[in-house]
């Protein structure tokens, strides 16, 4: 058996081995398969661009929209697509076809059966250009590289790396925060940092993967300020001066890092000239040494509710100023000669849409859509009415909640804005942790896909944790297969990816999880039903007795773990194992959900910290999967108790 190679590229060098070692797991006995560079390659597994072979791309743009093409017999054929990275997706939807399942990050999520190679026909346009993950929670290196192989081997095509360097993700895994009491911490450097972004960064070379890069941090960087995320050594911020402090947005009559030390989250004097100027030479000098940047994403600051007050500033809104810059932007890399994309985003206090000001040379920018306050209890429909929006005040706005509304204020952009939009979102952030059965968040996924087709969305990134296992990977799972086929059946997807990381017995968990959302109900543990919001956003004392009942669901995953020890493969090995820790996790939640539920407030308290500690004890057997980080943060929303209590957090 021989691959050939029509063309010399590296992602197709990467997708012909990746070819070679499934065939030969798949088919051990059957000896060396062969790669050969032959451009006019007749026979054997032929890799190469739709246009290699003759055949029609149908991509508006071919560096941006996959194309997969397989046309395969037992003994080869065409694997092509629209540009490299998509012949790599035909060699994995080849061996998908024929029984491969890539269920988790690592080796331990492969499934690779043991058969013949069957032949395959099939031809896709991927539903949506953009699809994909940004870092966010806590990370290991480890994790990191991981999951750019996972992401290629779902058919996602972006990895977002946000901020300079991430320090305060990386930070959160080394120093083990929220779990101090059981792992030393090994903080890392800046420079070690930088470094394995620029490893990630060739993982995604390697694959062909859209890299869309920064984000925030852009409005400290250019005056000297630090511009990474994660605690500022108080040294450091000591040795600001009252000159660059100067640029800083005046609010309250100050000019003065926002929320006390944080300049990732304080905005400048946009109205300035020469604080404008200095935003773009920033950028432009970056964009001019980052050719491998497919995307670079220039956003203001991370706070809310501090642009500035002085009086040329407000003489216009924040949206306003901002795509002023754009221009500017835009202007000085035209100047430059560099064709850079640039990513603008509708996020806080840009929610609101300019009043003056057009971004004059649509086709260098895309708009990102982030409804970080968006209600995760419902999901765009061609049916959904979006009420008026809400009045601009200036550092005073009122905040869109519920998705309808957030969605209003995307269609007033809309209305000014021709260019293409796709949406950064939040499902994997906060909220997977407050669905305690996973199953809500998966189904909230898929609807909010489908519902792209009526936002005029062209798919998602997700701000969200790269360690989105626990009990399971099915949201993650779902997520891509819909962004990749907008008419894929949930329940089909769901019972194939439950039957592959269970086997058999599969339905005997999925019933246990459904029994555990109908208990924790994720809308209640969003903080969206409490029977007095005054007293709590979870205090409603009829719940109580349903946490209760969690320990009997928790006393039937321990015994379904336990029942399953020797398994066939090892994701169906691991996804048992994880049932196991799931049981004690389903009952430290219930605890503290149950006192929350009563109004028992500093109760909660301690068994919020009993839980980090105690189930801190297992992150370091299951961390591949699971983000006590993020649980830790989450945590601390959840034991808010009410000022009047004489606690807020």
């Amino acid at each position: 058996m021989k691959i050939c190679k029509l063309r010399a590229n590296h992602v197709i060098d990467h997708a012909a081995e990746e070819l070679k070692k499934y065939l030969r797991m798949m088919m051990p006995e059957d000896g060396e398969v062969e790669i050969l560079f032959d451009p006019k390659g007749e026979s054997g597994f032929r890799l190469g661009l739709l246009e290699d072979f003759g055949l029609e791309n149908e991509a508006e743009d071919v560096a941006l929209d996959d194309v997969i093409h397989v046309d395969t017999d037992k003994n080869g054929g065409i694997l092509a697509g629209s540009n490299p990275r998509s012949v790599l997706f035909a060699v994995y939807r080849l061996l998908r076809e024929n029984g491969c399942r890539w269920l988790y990050p690592g080796v331990d999520g492969d499934f690779v059966p043991v058969k013949p190679i069957e032949g395959v026909k099939y031809h896709k346009l991927a539903d949506h250009r953009f699809r994909g993950f940004c870092n966010e929670g806590s990370e290991s290196q480890q994790c990191m590289m991981e999951v750019a192989d996972y992401y290629a081997k779902l058919e996602m095509n972006v990895y977002m790396m946000e901020w300079f360097i991430p320090r305060g993700y990386y930070n959160r895994y080394y120093d083990h925060k929220f779990n101090e009491k059981n792992r030393r911490p090994e903080s890392v450097s800046d420079q070690q940092i930088r470094q394995w972004k620029v490893a990630i960064e060739a993982e995604i070379s390697k694959r062909g993967l859209m890299f869309h890069d920064i984000g925030h941090g852009w409005m400290t960087k250019p005056f000297g300020m630090p511009a990474n995320n994660g605690k500022i050594p108080e040294e450091i911020l000591n040795a600001i001066t009252p000159e660059q402090k100067s640029v800083l947005a005046l609010v309250d009559g100050k000019r003065e890092f926002h929320k006390g030390n944080a300049p990732i989250f304080t905005n400048v004097c946009m109205s300035r000239e020469d604080v404008r100027a200095g935003v773009v030479r920033e950028i432009a000098d970056y964009a001019e040494k980052s050719a491998h940047v497919d995307y670079v994403h220039v956003w203001l600051a991370d706070g809310t509710r501090n642009h500035c007050e002085c009086e040329e500033c407000l003489k216009k809104t924040p949206s306003d100023w901002y795509l002023m810059i754009m221009n500017e932007l835009d202007e000085e890399l035209t100047r430059r000669k560099l064709d850079t994309r640039i990513v603008f985003i509708v996020y806080v206090d840009t929610f609101w849409p300019p009043k003056e000001v057009t971004i004059k040379n649509p086709r260098r920018f895309s708009l990102l859509y982030a409804p970080i306050f968006r209600s995760y209890s419902s999901s765009v429909t061609e049916n959904t009415v979006t009420p008026p929006t809400k009045p601009f005040v200036h550092n005073k706005w009122e905040t869109p909640v519920s998705t309808e509304e957030n969605f209003a204020y995307l269609k007033e952009w809309q209305k000014i804005w021709p260019g293409p939009c796709f949406s950064y979102e939040y499902h994997f952030w906060r909220h997977q942790y407050l669905d305690v059965g996973s199953l809500a968040i998966a189904r909230r996924i898929y609807e909010d896909i489908l519902g792209l087709k009526w936002m005029k969305l062209d798919g998602f990134v997700e701000d969200g944790s790269q360690r989105s296992g626990f009990p399971n990977a099915f949201p993650v799972y779902i997520y891509a297969e819909t962004l990749m086929n907008r008419d894929c059946d949930y329940e089909a997807v769901l019972e194939d990816y439950y039957s592959h990381i269970y086997g058999k017995d599969w339905k005997d968990v999925l019933n246990l999880l459904e029994a555990v959302e109908k208990l924790f109900d994720f809308d209640y543990m969003e903080g969206e039903k409490s029977a007095d919001p005054a007293i709590g956003p979870f205090y409603d004392p009829a719940r109580a007795p349903s946490f209760d009942r969690v320990f009997e669901l928790s006393a039937r995953a321990r015994a379904l773990s336990l029942a399953h020890t020797v398994m066939p493969t090892r994701p169906q090995t691991v996804s048992w194992a994880l049932l196991e820790y799931y049981a004690e996790y389903l009952e430290r939640w219930a605890a503290v959900m149950k006192e929350k539920a009563l109004g028992n407030d500093y109760r909660a308290l301690e068994l919020i910290e009993e839980f980090k500690n105690e189930f801190g004890r297992h992150e370091i057997y299951i961390e591949r999967y699971y983000d006590h980080g993020l649980l830790g943060h989450i945590l601390g929303h959840v034991k808010k108790i009410n000022k009047k209590q004489g606690i807020v957090w």
